[in-house]
């Protein structure tokens, strides 16, 4: 089994060092196998940003995690116009990491991030043909029964952001990127962008997707939330044949907690869900601040 903690959108410049520590220390107690953090490691790309999130990553190494980072479009400057054309992720290459579609494979699980934060655009994203073609070789030669995980920053599909039915845009070029996924039987999608936790099978959103589960992270430790949501973080339990564990770990004011807690099964190519209890009591009801979470076929 490879336990997997997913973050996303910590926004250093827009975050909150009470939470930032809590992170490193509730990451540090439970030893995932792997740290993802899917993008906008920063909130204006500015370089003090990117060196405090340089040492936040520092810190995660140093306490032996295996860490797969991706850039976000906050991690490209919005102001800086001639930076943001002419070197809109030289900043993260110098203090993130200097590739920005990192590898990783497991016993269980096969990971590929993806860049789609883009200069052109203010806020969504996009794939191109060489990413695609990366995704699709990438994955050719995994062994059937580990988990195929795919990571980026913005979400391939179009999902609720609102209270209501509003949806969200999706990345550029979907139908290629869809059918990229489809082509490399992609298991998992991990992505965040808009501060909400969510989980879907990605055949309730669109045909022939394949046999994906689309997982969303909130955002861990920033103080931009949307719609109510608090601060949190997902905690995965990958197993072989495409079974898992999801619980998302909620900031409760004083710290961390485990809320929401979702077996996932895969058969053939529809997910199947069971909600499943916590685990773990909390002071007062915790359930009632839980951060909200879709889950497939209960």
């Amino acid at each position: 089994m490879a336990r997997i903690a997913h973050l996303s959108d910590i926004h250093f410049g827009a975050n909150d060092p009470t939470i930032v520590v809590a992170t490193i220390d509730w990451l540090k107690e439970k030893q995932p196998d792997l740290v993802i953090i899917s993008g906008d490691l920063t909130q204006r790309a500015r370089e003090g940003q990117f060196q405090d999130a340089a040492e936040y990553l520092g810190a995660l190494r140093e306490n032996g995690h295996k860490l797969v980072v991706v850039p976000g479009n906050h991690d490209i400057p919005l102001y800086d116009v001639f930076r943001r054309f002419a070197s809109p992720l030289g900043r993260y290459k110098r203090h993130i990491a200097q590739d920005l579609c990192p590898w990783v494979e497991t016993d269980e699980a096969a990971i590929l991030g993806i860049n789609t934060a883009r200069s052109l655009t203010i806020k969504d994203g996009r794939i191109n043909r060489d990413q695609m073609q990366l995704i699709r070789e990438r994955f050719k030669g995994v062994a059937p029964h580990k988990t195929r995980i795919l990571v980026t920053h913005h979400p391939l599909f179009e999902l609720p952001i609102g209270q209501g039915n509003e949806l969200s845009e999706a990345v550029g070029r979907q139908e290629d990127a869809l059918q990229a996924i489809a082509d490399a039987g992609i298991h998992l999608t991990l992505a965040g962008h808009f501060h909400r936790t969510y989980a879907e099978a990605a055949s309730k959103m669109v045909a022939e997707a394949g046999p994906t589960l689309v997982i969303q992270a909130g955002t861990a430790t920033s103080t931009r939330l949307r719609n109510q949501e608090p601060q949190s973080f997902n905690w995965l339990h990958v197993e072989p044949d495409n079974r898992m564990e999801l619980q998302v770990i909620v900031w409760n004011g004083e710290g961390f907690q485990r809320a929401s807690h979702v077996g996932f099964s895969l058969d053939g190519e529809q997910w199947h869900s069971q909600e499943l209890s916590t685990h773990e009591p909390a002071t007062g009801d915790f359930r009632s601040a839980k951060a909200p979470l879709a889950a497939v076929d209960r």
